[in-house]
């Protein structure tokens, strides 16, 4: 009778974690499928056409990378920033604190980003819809993940270590560097990586920030808004009538995908570099 109540437990458990093992590659199989036909170097080299329906996706490729790019350098120092405060000046009351700031951070919704950047940034700042603005929305957006990555990797770092600087009279800020810096810097870049990922996929956000349909290739100035791919792909996907059009969406999800999993790869190789950091 126990043998059957524990193969039935598992049993249910599998069938629970069916659906985290299947759908990640039956979404990917699906999204290649359709999107290979339209992907080539003819539609990562060239600019789309006739809004979308021709063309390719060069200028979108851009413009995600530049909003991106951005965003790392909006929320890479404030992260490490907000790391170092809460390994080495904060009390305990204060990082609980922090720690509660960030979580709930991570969890606004992105289109409550996007209002916030349109209403603050857009509008009372006078930035208008332009690539900076979509970064640092973006940047907004990632902090807690890199902040939290970069604290995990600085608490991992052996009280030992620390003592041993200090003990050979060390100032703060050396301490920083010679032992923090090494084992936090790559846990930030990972999280980074892994914050980047999800933003590269974000529409809601640079819709009302950054991002325009058609209209602009690169951006000249601070002012120029980008295109970029998910907002591409969701115009294209609204033109569901138009073959031409829908097959172009599917190209630019797989460019997506495949951009989204190279951060997510990153991400891997960089964790693997902070552990063998802490542990050197």
């Amino acid at each position: 009778m126990r043998r059957l109540r524990e193969s039935a437990a598992l049993a249910v458990l599998l069938a629970f974690a069916a659906p985290a093992f299947l759908l990640p590659p039956l979404l990917l199989g699906w999204i290649t499928l359709r999107g290979a036909a339209a992907v080539d170097w003819d539609f990562l080299s060239r600019a789309s056409a006739d809004f979308g329906a021709e063309g390719g996706v060069y200028y979108q490729i851009l413009g995600t990378g530049v909003l991106i790019a951005g965003a790392a350098l909006a929320a890479g120092p404030l992260a490490w920033a907000l790391a170092i405060l809460r390994r080495v000046y904060l009390s305990r009351a204060n990082i609980r604190r922090l720690d509660l700031a960030l979580y709930v951070l991570n969890g606004v919704p992105s289109i409550v980003f996007g209002l916030f950047g349109y209403l603050c940034f857009v509008h009372a700042l006078g930035l208008g819809v332009s690539w900076p603005t979509g970064s640092l929305i973006l940047g907004l957006m990632i902090l807690p993940t890199a902040a939290v990555a970069a604290a995990e990797g600085l608490d991992a770092v052996p009280r030992e270590r620390i003592e041993a600087a200090e003990a050979l009279g060390l100032l703060p800020w050396q301490v920083i560097r010679s032992v923090h810096g090494p084992a936090g810097l790559p846990a930030l870049a990972t999280g980074l990586a892994l914050g980047l990922a999800r933003a590269a996929g974000e529409t809601a956000p640079i819709f009302f920030t950054a991002a325009v349909f058609s209209g602009v290739d690169f951006p000249r100035s601070w002012r120029d808004p980008v295109v970029a791919l998910p907002t591409h792909i969701f115009t294209l996907a609204q033109e569901a009538a138009d073959p031409a059009a829908l097959a172009n969406a599917w190209g630019a999800a797989l460019v997506l995908v495949a951009l989204i999993g190279s951060f997510s790869a990153l991400s891997w190789l960089l964790r693997a570099r902070a552990r063998g950091a802490i542990h050197a």
